[in-house]
């Protein structure tokens, strides 16, 4: 918003026409005011061309596909380059299904903070209450909380560390792994006493988390996932398990110099760290949902932000929104053949999803420095939208 005249001006102003029309001055108007200067308008065309830009370079790179939805003020644009599948060469379309990696870590979020809010779990409970294996199996150094578990600050290992350790990866990735085998393959690695609780991403406390959702509500966790938001939201392709869904955007990966599909691994069936496949439209539909309270009460959806100095809450991260001076909430999804992310407006109102299936590369156990570079080009666009 540019420049306005000040209040004092305008009250100067307005005593000196009071007096003219006393003194009778019939032929002294005075000059007129000048217009109020137009507002800033939104350069909306940049925020769209620097988006349009890292896809064509993404694409360039070999990505074999690039999704965006974006939502600002009532309005959506939408964009997809690329192809569903390498080897059919179907075009990609911004509906269509991807994986959404640790996005799915929100989705257990919101069923964790359900039960709490039905008072059925506290979030300061020791999981052991919860688990009573989880002593036994996993020999935690200290007390372990849900809490801890939902901010990564537990120490748990991370069971991915073993389990593709354990063969070669078109092997590994084949095997369904069970979120009590998850738990066993954490255990095979040492858990490292703290002083201090930090935050220490781990796959294995969000596979602690939904085995205590299932215990507690008599299903597994694909189900309460779905009764909890996927049908209330009407997210038809969210789901987290489940055969391949029509028209998929394929990830892939190279080993040993061949190109792996990754669309669909065995291994993340179960997986509520990063397992679910949803749509841009529905990844955006669920946060403004959550967000603007229609998921849960509005002391959980706080609880879910975390701490005005931390930056990382329950299964959200959040951004600087330059627009206001406040935060965008959302994920980073990160896994094997994709890169997505989504960040919403607190109002729940401005968002923006994008999916890239990832340029083929052998996988890795660490993170692909495109999911950093995927977030500051969403975080510069939708700071262009205001």
């Amino acid at each position: 918003m540019g420049p306005r005249p000040s209040a004092l001006c305008k009250q100067a102003a307005a005593v000196l026409a009071a007096a003219l029309l006393v003194v009778g001055g019939a032929g002294c108007t005075g000059e007129p005011r000048p217009p109020d200067p137009t507002p800033t308008v939104p350069d909306r065309a940049a925020a769209f061309a620097l988006l349009e830009a890292f896809s064509d370079r993404m694409i360039g790179e070999g990505a074999p596909a690039v999704l965006i939805d974006v939502r600002y003020g009532g309005k959506a644009w939408t964009h997809a380059a690329g192809v569903r599948n390498l080897e059919t060469r179907e075009p990609a379309t911004a509906s269509d299904p991807v994986r959404v990696g640790g996005i799915t870590e929100s989705l257990v979020a919101v069923s964790v903070l359900k039960l709490m809010a039905e008072g059925k779990l506290g979030l300061d409970d020791p999981v052991s209450r919860y688990l009573p294996e989880f002593g036994s199996v996993l020999h935690p150094p200290g007390p372990v909380t849900v809490r801890q578990l939902l901010t990564h600050e537990s120490g748990l290992p991370d069971f991915t560390d073993p389990l593709l350790a354990s063969g070669p990866w078109e092997q590994v990735t084949a095997r369904r792994v069970s979120l009590e085998q998850q738990l066993a393959l954490s255990a095979t690695v040492p858990w490292e006493p703290r002083l201090a609780r930090i935050f220490n991403y781990s796959r294995t406390n969000y596979a602690a988390l939904a085995l205590i959702v299932e215990r507690l509500r008599g299903q597994d966790i694909a189900q309460v996932l779905a009764t909890d938001t996927a049908r209330p939201l009407e997210l038809g392709a969210t789901r987290l398990g489940g055969p391949g869904l029509p028209g998929m955007v394929h990830g892939y990966v190279t080993v040993g110099g061949a190109r792996l599909d990754a669309s669909m691994p065995e291994w993340q069936a179960e997986a509520p760290s990063s397992g679910a496949v949803s749509t841009l439209p529905e990844v955006n539909r669920f946060y403004a949902a959550l967000l603007k309270g229609e998921l849960l009460p509005p002391d959980s959806v706080t609880a879910m932000k975390g701490g005005y100095l931390e930056y990382y809450g329950f299964a959200l991260r959040r951004w600087n929104n330059t627009c206001n001076n406040r935060f965008y909430y959302g994920l980073p999804g990160d896994t094997d053949g994709y890169g997505t992310i989504a960040m919403t407006s607190e109002d729940g109102n401005t968002q923006l999803a994008m999916a890239v299936a990832y340029p083929p590369e052998p996988p890795t156990l660490g993170v692909n420095p495109l999911i950093s570079e995927i977030q500051e080009v969403a975080q510069d666009a939708l700071n262009s939208l205001c």
